[in-house]
């Protein structure tokens, strides 16, 4: 038991060296790759989750070349990633809402409704565009495209429960929006 601790204490002291010399280089390094922000700061949490894991970040002579080799890898899964993602065909949210609403307003619905269900599918838009990329793209794909939970981790390379926490996330996030909670 005071072994595991120990390795619980290393463990956050290696985290806080980590962070200390390398958060800033590397939330640099991977803002210029991606453009985003979000996905940086995920990006540098997962290199320090790998080096933390990593027992040859132990013993490397170069913990600066040890460290942007993680970082690198990291961008090669996530294009690979974003490969896969593409091989997926999905219809953006707005040419669905448009072809929704044309749908609607062809139905010989009475045209106050129909203004407010424009009305109220702009408000739902402009909510989920507050969300991040990735939790918006999972909870379209699992609420409107009907694509399995199961199917979206896959895709995204992620963990069932991860994708759940995604679409729960947004779900919360429409309810606070529209006082549902």
């Amino acid at each position: 038991m005071v072994q595991s601790s120990r390795s619980a204490q290393d463990r956050d002291s290696i985290a806080s060296e980590l962070d200390a010399r390398f958060r800033a280089p590397l939330m640099a390094y991977f803002l210029r790759r991606t453009g985003s922000r979000n996905e940086a700061e995920d990006l540098t949490q997962e290199t320090f989750v790998r080096l933390i894991g990593s027992d040859s970040f132990m013993h490397a002579q170069e913990a600066d070349a040890f460290v942007f080799r993680v970082a690198s890898n990291l961008l090669q899964d996530r294009a690979r990633s974003v490969a896969r993602r593409k091989q997926v065909h999905v219809q953006p949210l707005e040419a669905q809402s448009e072809i929704s609403v044309n749908r609607l307003a062809t139905e010989n619905r009475e045209p106050e409704r129909v203004l407010m269900a424009k009305e109220s599918l702009i408000e739902v838009l402009e909510c989920l565009n507050e969300l991040s990329e990735r939790t918006r793209s999972i909870f379209i794909l699992f609420r409107l495209e009907g694509m399995k939970q199961k199917d979206i981790a896959q895709l995204y390379g992620l963990g069932v429960s991860t994708v759940e926490k995604h679409v729960m996330a947004a779900a919360l996030h429409l309810a606070r929006r529209f006082n549902l909670s």
